[in-house]
């Protein structure tokens, strides 16, 4: 091809010839880009796709480096340059090739986790599996992203003679430098070693309800070296890997998202139990947020002045439990003020006072009197 070519570059300065092949290359890449992505927009309009707006989304921007840098590359033979020129040229046109090709992969991965998530979605109520799965894809998806964007600059690098020695040098050192990169680095490696045990054993997922440091949150993150913990109240909370594999902590939905609720109301002893389990049956009955399992009244302790009613209710969620327990308790309360106000908490007295005798002196038998 470079033979068929050299009259008609010859005619032509070597620095005119090195821009024409240069731009020449740069015009057919972008234009073979924009047939590429033109059939994809054409195919997702008749097909609807999902993977061709996960390319078009995630692969334009790089797409744009690497067609061009591509179509140069393949052209550059036709460069009339001088060899240390023609070195530096080519030097610079296979970095950039390698480099925007490393970005394209992992651009590609964002187009895998797009179409796994378009056919597993995490809204659904018993999302157990779609949780283990994207637990396991972000992690994974990490690796991955790390390894090709080491291996690609550590392929410009090695590309530098200056670099092969250095790394040969490196290698003869190896054994301390372990040692000295091992004790430095011991903390980081404790938490990548845990990010994979929570990846694969999985104490905790993506979208996992935990409570850790008295505080109720979702997974919303787990890196590398940190899982991030999303608060009721939109604050986060943010945690080394290794803590979830060293402390305790409540996981809420680690076999499934069901959850019992308890609501406890104090009472008088006079309060009619058989009542309040009935108005507790049918206040839950066609409440939305019961899911239909458990629905229970027990008297669980009798202290001085009152009795402890405890009302265990059932939910999907955690989210429904709590908001379920709430109306419940504000329910059952207004019921009693409504029905039995009697059956209130009170606070029994009994006091002695003094009444005369029959001379009008000395202490009368006690009178005793309730105040509420």
């Amino acid at each position: 091809m470079t033979e068929k070519f050299a009259p008609i570059f010859s005619n032509f300065p070597d620095i005119l010839t090195t821009l024409a092949v240069l731009l020449g290359g740069l015009a057919a890449g972008l234009v073979a880009r924009l047939m590429v992505f033109a059939l994809l927009r054409a195919y997702n309009r008749r097909e609807d796709s999902a993977l061709a707006r996960s390319v078009s989304s995630n692969l334009s921007s790089v797409s744009s480096w690497f067609f061009p840098v591509l179509a140069i590359s393949l052209l550059l033979p036709l460069v009339p340059l001088p060899p240390k020129p023609f070195e530096v040229l080519r030097r610079v046109v296979e970095f950039t090739l390698i480099l925007s090709f490393a970005w394209g992969l992992i651009r590609t991965l964002d187009v895998v986790q797009d179409l796994v998530q378009q056919y597993y979605q995490l809204s659904g109520s018993d999302n157990l599996r779609v949780r283990k799965l994207f637990t396991q894809l972000q992690f994974i998806k990490k690796i991955a992203v790390s390894l090709i964007a080491f291996i690609g600059v550590g392929l410009v690098l090695m590309s530098f003679e200056t670099v092969r020695r250095l790394g040969t040098g490196l290698l003869t050192s190896a054994g301390i430098a372990s040692v000295i990169v091992g004790f430095a680095a011991q903390r980081s490696i404790s938490n990548l070693l845990a990010g994979f045990q929570i990846a694969f054993t999985q104490p905790i997922r993506i979208d996992d309800v935990l409570v850790v440091e008295g505080e109720w949150g979702r997974v919303e993150e787990i890196t590398f070296t940190y899982v991030v913990l999303n608060i009721w109240d939109q604050r986060r909370l943010v945690l080394p890997l290794n803590y979830f594999i060293e402390k305790p902590f409540q996981n809420w939905t680690r076999s499934n998202a069901e959850l019992l609720g308890s609501v406890f109301i104090h009472t008088d002893y006079s309060v009619p139990v058989g009542a309040v389990r009935a108005e507790l049956e049918r206040l839950t009955a066609h409440h939305p947020l019961w899911d239909g399992r458990v629905c229970k009244l027990h008297v669980t302790d009798s202290k001085e002045t009152t009795l402890e009613l405890r009302a265990l209710v059932s939910a999907r969620n955690g989210s429904d439990a709590w908001d379920l327990r709430c109306d419940i308790r504000e329910q059952l309360v207004a019921f009693l003020q409504r029905d039995y106000p009697g059956s209130l908490p009170r606070v029994r007295a009994e006091v002695a006072t003094p009444a005369p005798n029959r001379l009008g002196f000395g202490p009368a038998s006690p009178e005793t009197t309730y105040s509420k």
